[in-house]
C-alpha cells in the first residue's frame, strides 16, 4: 500500500467545479494583484477569526516580518520566540533588525514553555512571538499576561494553527498580531504562497497595508522602506472557496487523529509512541500529527520503504542553525527542543486520508518495533 504523508489530489478534485469557475472569474476580468477576491477573503478570515482586519500578503514569512515591523519592532530589539520551529519565525525576527531570544519548549506541546518567558526578558525586550505548532494553540493566558505586565507586544505565528482555540477564542486574535500562511499543506492552503495578517488594532493594520506595497499609501508617494508583498487575486480566489470547507476539513482531522489514538492502542504500541497531547480548554487543528518515537530515523526508513509517508518538522532547532552561529547560542542550551528534534516525526494526515491507510501505517510501524524488539 502507498500511503503519501499529504496529498492535495483528492480534494481539490472535489470542489474543482467551483475552482475553475472562481479561477476562471478572475482571468475573464484581468484584474490579477490585490483586487476584490482579495477584500473579500481579508473580511471573511477577519470575521472567522474574530478580529477586526485581515491583511493579505505574499506568504506567511512577510506576514510575520511585517507584523513585527508594524508592531514597531526594530533594530536592536528583543524578540522572545521557541528555538523548535520552521526558520521563518526567527527569520522574520532577524529580517526585522531584531535579536531573536529563545526560550525552552513544553515536552508535552512542543510550544514555548511559559514558565520561562520572564528570565527572558531585558530591557531591550519588544515582543513575544509564540508559535502556535502542528496546530495546537500555544498557552496564551499566562503568556499575555506576562506580555501586559511588561508592555510587550506580541505577534503569534498562527501559520499551522488557523482554526485552533484557546479557551473559546480563536488563535490569532489574542496578541497585537496574528499571522497566517496559506502554503499548500496547511489547513487553508492556496495554489501557491499567500499570507496575512489580522489585527484589532487599527494601527497595525493600516501599517501592513502600507508596508506591503514598498511603504505607500498613495501611489509613487513612500513613507517609509517597505516591501512587495501582495497577495494575488488567484490565490486569494482559490481560498474564499475553500473557507467554506476549513471547519470540516479541520474536523475531518481531528477524527483522524482520535482514529490513530485507537490504532496506537489496539496494537500495543501507545507505551513506545508519545502521542500528541491536547491542552486544557483548547482544540488542535492537526496541521500534523506528530509523536515522539525511539529510533525515529531508523523508523522512519522503515516507512519509507514500504511506501508509507512521514515528515520531520524539525530535525534541527533555530538556534544550532548555522546562519543563526552568530547569536552564540550551543548545544545543550535549550535540552527538550533539541530531544524532540531527535524523537519527533508526522504521520500522514489529511482530511481524505482513509482508515484503512492509517491502519497500514500503524501495522508498519508495529513491525518495526516488534523486529526491533520493543
Amino acid at each position: 500500500m502507498k500511503v503519501p504523508q499529504f496529498s492535495l489530489a483528492s480534494q481539490t478534485m472535489k470542489i474543482k467545479e467551483e475552482l475553475d469557475e472562481v479561477i476562471g472569474q478572475v482571468v475573464t476580468k484581468g484584474s490579477f494583484i490585490l483586487g476584490e477576491n482579495v477584500q473579500k477573503l481579508e473580511r471573511e478570515a477577519a470575521r472567522y477569526l474574530g478580529v477586526e482586519y485581515g491583511i493579505g500578503v505574499g506568504n506567511g514569512s512577510d506576514a510575520l516580518y511585517l507584523a513585527l515591523l508594524a508592531c514597531g519592532v526594530g533594530f536592536g530589539d528583543e524578540v522572545i520566540t521557541t528555538p523548535f520551529t520552521f526558520f521563518a519565525t526567527a527569520g522574520s525576527i532577524i529580517r526585522a533588525g531584531a535579536v531573536p531570544v529563545f526560550a525552552d519548549i513544553d515536552p508535552d506541546t512542543f510550544n514555548l514553555d511559559v514558565n520561562l518567558l520572564e528570565e527572558k526578558i531585558t530591557e531591550n525586550t519588544r515582543a513575544i512571538m509564540p508559535v502556535h505548532l502542528y496546530g495546537q494553540a500555544a498557552d496564551m493566558a499566562p503568556l499575555m499576561e506576562i506580555a501586559v505586565k511588561h508592555n510587550l507586544r506580541v505577534v503569534e505565528d498562527t501559520a499551522q494553527a488557523m482554526g485552533s482555540l484557546y479557551g473559546g477564542q480563536k488563535s490569532c486574535s489574542f496578541g497585537d498580531a496574528g499571522c497566517l500562511s496559506f502554503f499548500p499543506t496547511k489547513n487553508l492552503g492556496g495554489f501557491g504562497d499567500g499570507g496575512m495578517v489580522v489585527t484589532n488594532n487599527p494601527e497595525v493594520a493600516e501599517k501592513v497595508k502600507m508596508l506591503r506595497v514598498h511603504g505607500s499609501r498613495k501611489k509613487y508617494f513612500h513613507e517609509v522602506v517597505g516591501i512587495n508583498s501582495r497577495l494575488d487575486e488567484i490565490q486569494a480566489a482559490v481560498l474564499v472557496v475553500k473557507m467554506k470547507y476549513l471547519d470540516q476539513w479541520i474536523e475531518a482531522r481531528n477524527s483522524l487523529a482520535a482514529n490513530y489514538m485507537k490504532l496506537f492502542k489496539q496494537h500495543g504500541l501507545e507505551e513506545i509512541v508519545k502521542l500528541p497531547r491536547t491542552i486544557d480548554n483548547a482544540y488542535h487543528t492537526y496541521n500534523q500529527y506528530t509523536i515522539r518515537v525511539p529510533d525515529r530515523d531508523k523508523l522512519q526508513a522503515f516507512l519509507n520503504e514500504r511506501g508509507a509517508g512521514s515528515a520531520i518538522y524539525y530535525p534541527l532547532p533555530l538556534h544550532l542553525q548555522p546562519s543563526f552561529s552568530s547569536l552564540n547560542y550551543r548545544m545543550g542550551d535549550f535540552p527538550q527542543a533539541e530531544k524532540a528534534c531527535g524523537e519527533v516525526i508526522s504521520l500522514p494526515i489529511f482530511p481524505e486520508l482513509a482508515s484503512e491507510q492509517q491502519e497500514y501505517v500503524v501495522e508498519t510501524m508495529k513491525q518495526f518495533y516488534r523486529e526491533k524488539g520493543f
